[in-house]
């Protein structure tokens, strides 16, 4: 098997500093959206709850005004 060429000091630094670099941009990008996903999670809460009592009284109205033997 070929030894490994030795890497470029200049290569090492670009490479750890985009890493910490892009580290930094997701922390930053994590922290702007992450209130806008608490609101539409909200949102998303808050219009389930309305799905589902519209739901429920559509099928109590559809069970009162099924017609059937028990009546």
């Amino acid at each position: 098997m070929v030894p490994p060429v030795a890497v470029s000091p200049l290569i090492k630094t670009a490479r750890w500093s985009a890493l910490f670099l892009g580290m930094l941009y997701g922390k930053q990008r994590f922290e702007y959206l992450k209130p806008i996903a608490e609101e539409e999670r909200k949102i998303e809460e808050a219009e389930k709850k309305a799905r589902e009592e519209q739901e429920r009284i559509y099928k109590q109205l559809s069970e009162a005004n099924s017609d059937t033997i028990l009546k």
